[in-house]
């Protein structure tokens, strides 16, 4: 094993040399732990130095800076994560763009009562209209949704809670958690869900809270064919299952997250899914 577990400027160079090379992530630190490296420091060391090396790309390039992001404890692979009152699943983990799925964030009860809630007050779908920080229909989006103020009953207040705890992130940057109702043919093509800097409603938008650094898409029902959730730029798909939930951050507004995503279509049944949208700071 090496004297230190110090990650020294002559190792950095070497990750990012390695890297432009083509070699993979994971095989860098696999050549890292049979030099005597431990796989967590290994891990860390690789993950920081690609992402330092990323983001001074990005900002010669003229891309926005990044800002801190909402991250899950998972370092060190753990099959769950503690959030309080339960155990929740971590069901897969993509590193570029920060993808993660977890199981059992809700039990089946839990999500019948958010959509029992839902279900009397939806109405078509808007999407934020960024020219001037209006809402709008949208033809890329046809469902049907609803808003929860944060904390307006119980049920809604303790997956809020368990959210925060679960990608350790202040409950007061979330938005109100939105439920959306997909019928047979119903879907939300593909697109991202910051908000255009270059867009003349967006300064308005952004005085509640800045900048959508996350999303979390929650399952509350088991569609029978179809309404998974898309990553077209990866390329993956998300199936829908109930009490499931798909997590990805974005830490600048740019295309180079690489957090473009959708909802395909429903092809029989129905799909209802909850959304918490993740701000920089409170959302007022």
């Amino acid at each position: 094993m090496p004297p230190s577990q110090t990650v020294t400027p002559e190792l950095r160079q070497w990750i990012i040399d390695q890297a432009g090379a083509g070699i993979t992530a994971p095989a860098l630190i696999a050549a890292m732990q049979e030099s005597g490296w431990n796989e967590d420091v290994a891990v860390q060391a690789v993950e920081e130095v690609l992402r330092a090396h990323l983001d001074g790309l990005a900002q010669s390039r003229g891309l926005p800076a990044a800002v801190p992001v909402p991250e899950p404890d998972i370092a060190d692979s753990p099959l769950c994560i503690d959030v309080g009152d339960r155990q929740v699943e971590v069901l897969m983990a993509m590193a570029n763009p920060r993808v993660v799925l977890f199981g059992n964030l809700l039990s089946p009860e839990e999500c019948q009562a958010i959509i029992d809630a839902a279900r009397p007050r939806m109405a078509r779908s808007l999407t934020v209209q960024t020219r001037t920080g209006g809402h709008e229909v949208n033809a890329d989006r046809t469902s049907d949704g609803m808003f929860f103020q944060r904390g307006e009953n119980e049920v809604v207040a303790r997956l809020e809670r368990r959210i925060a705890r679960l990608v350790n992130w202040p409950l007061e940057n979330g938005e109100g958690l939105q439920v959306l109702h997909y019928r047979p043919g119903a879907e939300y093509k593909p697109h991202y869900d910051y908000f255009d800097p270059g867009q003349p409603g967006t300064p308005s938008i952004l005085q509640r809270g800045g900048q959508r650094v996350a999303t979390l898409v929650i399952y509350l029902n088991n569609p029978a064919k179809g309404g998974g959730t898309t990553f077209p730029d990866v390329p993956l798909e998300v199936g829908p299952r109930q009490g499931n939930a798909v997590f990805f951050s974005y830490e600048r507004p740019h295309p180079s997250t690489r957090t473009l995503h959708g909802g395909a279509p429903v092809t029989e049944g129905e799909k209802w899914i909850a959304t918490k949208w993740l701000r920089e700071r409170e959302f007022i």
